[in-house]
């Protein structure tokens, strides 16, 4: 949203929103953190149910809240109030957009901390600070640098200067030119990296631990997992898309738009796996490694092969790409929220929106040094153990995105009449809406709700 009492701002075609919704949900949820789920999970089994997950839970929830933010023309806070206004329903349904906004406060105030990691890694790759070092010793290198608050904060606050930045260039000159480059980038850097893998990596194992069909594996830890994993890459409940929906031209194909970000999502997610596990089985890697494959891993695999400096280089900046258009999304319903309440302009809304995210990031910096032994939740049960980071994550991934998600199923599918289909999907087929109705109605709930109380069990 542009001023308080003028026009919102508007994608200048339909591509450029295709482009956008894209760039804000494939990043280093699919990158950095779909390979080592992968990895945790047994393999193709997750795979599989990940997929079906994405096309028949994500995709209709995003469809949904393309429907009220492109209905409502407001920012995320207000948007489902609105479109409930217009039926006859309470404003209270602007819960969903609050939880959403605050859920990706949250969670872009320690995913700009990880960014953060990626932009030092890609610089330690580009400058040769990890050649030559051996497996103990690149363990130790990524130690030292998460005890060093200073260092970590000081990555964590270049990455938030560059994503506010950007975003105070606006929707056109900003938003929508970054993403005309980043996909292309994303694209040629990935695609350079998985020949590599695939010449240089057993790909033979590599790919048949993660494609070869393997259901023993199949238990309700994996699905609830996957399931958890299409909400996270897909940006589902966060806000984003209530606020990339308002910018959306009429006569834009809302289906089209979920099922390519669906698509994207799948396709980068598999195009990661390709490239990353044929170099672990190469190197006699962990795939089940957790969240440390990508800074404590593969860096080892990179200081021991051949060329190793500037494959290291291309992938940590294959992740800086994949970082940025998210983050850019995930401060959108905040900026759109004070350049239409509080009348700011686009690049002081955009400064602050970053600086406001910028301020609890800095504990999750803390979590891995200075505040390694507090745990802000210590009296409440199973999150006793948890960090500033930790508690960030739980409550917005485990708590308020289900919520909110759950919430916008009934209010779509339930509380609005069957007529808001119709008039915001005319393009679709009767029996697309009576699909997407129904999915929303019924499969959609159950598969958050199963999310939601597998959290806390």
């Amino acid at each position: 949203m542009i001023r308080k009492g003028s026009e919102p701002g508007r994608w200048s075609t339909s591509f450029a929103f295709y482009l956008a919704s894209a760039g804000a949900a494939v990043g280093l949820g699919s990158i950095w953190r779909f390979p080592y789920l992968t990895g945790a999970n047994g393999g193709s089994a997750f795979v599989f149910i990940f997929i079906l997950a994405c096309l028949a839970i994500a995709t209709p929830l995003l469809i949904a809240e393309f429907i009220i933010g492109r209905r409502s023309r407001r920012s995320p806070p207000e948007a489902a109030g609105e479109v409930a206004r217009s039926f006859g329903r309470s404003r209270r349904w602007n819960i969903i957009g609050i939880l959403g906004t605050v859920a990706t406060f949250l969670i872009m105030s320690y995913y700009t901390v990880i960014a953060g990691w990626v932009l030092a890694y890609t610089w330690k790759c580009s400058s040769g600070q990890l050649t030559g070092l051996t497996r103990p010793e690149i363990a130790l290198h990524f130690h030292e640098f998460l005890s060093d608050p200073l260092r970590v904060g000081a990555w964590h606050l270049a990455f938030i200067i560059l994503v506010g930045g950007i975003s105070a260039r606006g929707v056109n000159r900003g938003i929508e030119l970054a993403n005309k480059i980043r996909a292309p980038g994303l694209l040629i850097l990935l695609l350079i990296l998985i020949a590599y893998a695939l010449t240089a990596g057993d790909a033979s194992r590599g790919l048949a631990f993660a494609f070869a069909p393997d259901f023993s594996k199949l238990s309700a830890n994996v699905v609830l997992a996957a399931i958890g994993q299409a909400f996270y890459a897909t940006g589902v409940g966060m806000a984003m898309m209530l606020a990339y929906g308002a910018y959306v031209p009429l006569g834009t194909s809302l289906v089209r738009s979920a099922l390519i970000i669906s698509c994207s999502i799948v396709a980068v997610s598999l195009l990661s796996t390709v490239m990353i596990f044929p170099l672990v089985y190469q190197y006699g890697l962990n795939p089940a490694q957790g969240a440390d494959l990508v800074f404590n891993v593969l860096p080892t695999a990179f200081a021991e092969m051949p060329g190793g400096r500037l494959i290291g280089t291309l992938f940590f900046l294959l992740l800086v790409f994949a970082a940025l258009t998210p983050s850019l999304a995930g401060i959108e319903p905040i900026v759109a929220w004070l350049e239409q309440h509080r009348g700011l302009s686009r690049s002081k809304a955009s400064f602050l929106a970053a600086a406001g995210v910028w301020v609890p990031g800095v504990g999750s910096v803390l979590s891995f040094n200075v505040w390694a032994r507090w745990h802000p939740l210590a009296g409440i049960g199973r999150l006793q153990s948890m960090t500033v980071f930790d508690a960030l994550d739980f409550i917005s991934s485990n708590l308020l995105l289900p919520i909110g998600a759950l919430l916008t199923c009934v209010f779509v599918g339930w509380r609005l009449p069957p007529s808001l289909g119709d008039s915001e999907l005319p393009e679709e087929t009767v029996a697309t809406r009576r699909i997407v109705r129904l999915l929303l109605r019924y499969v959609c709930p159950a598969a958050i709700a199963a999310v939601l109380v597998a959290a806390f069990v």
